[in-house]
């Protein structure tokens, strides 16, 4: 049988969620009862940070139990674009009890998900 699953790479930097304006800051009161401040500040001080709004991932699905020469091993992948944090992790849930006898193309496992989950997936920008 061929199993799917997501492998999780990206976005991890600031910049890409800047660009996109997912970005926002807070300022946080420190309290007394904190075990651990940010460097250089302590109960009272104001703690300005910048946070990420709404998360996205991507990056590929990993195929395995894929017969013939031509995938190494077994095992192959599709790349995926980020997408909405919520989307990912919906299919991550979604391909974790998903077995096939063939293999699924990229489009054909997209169309299922989206079928499955009632929903288009959030591309990200």
């Amino acid at each position: 049988m061929i199993t799917y699953s997501t492998n999780m790479m990206g976005p991890v930097s600031m910049e890409w969620y800047r660009k996109r304006g997912l970005t926002e800051i807070v300022r946080e009161v420190l309290k007394e009862s904190e075990t651990i401040y940010p460097k250089g500040l302590g109960p009272g001080d104001v703690w300005e940070r910048e946070v990420v709004t709404t998360y996205y991932a991507g990056g590929r699905i990993d195929i395995r139990g894929v017969p013939g020469d031509e995938y190494w091993n077994g095992w192959y992948e599709y790349s995926v674009a980020p997408m909405h944090g919520e989307d990912w992790d919906a299919l991550g849930d979604y391909l974790w009890d998903l077995t096939t006898e063939e293999l699924l193309s990229y489009n054909e496992l997209i169309e299922q998900f989206e079928t499955h989950y009632g929903k288009k997936i959030r591309w990200a920008e």
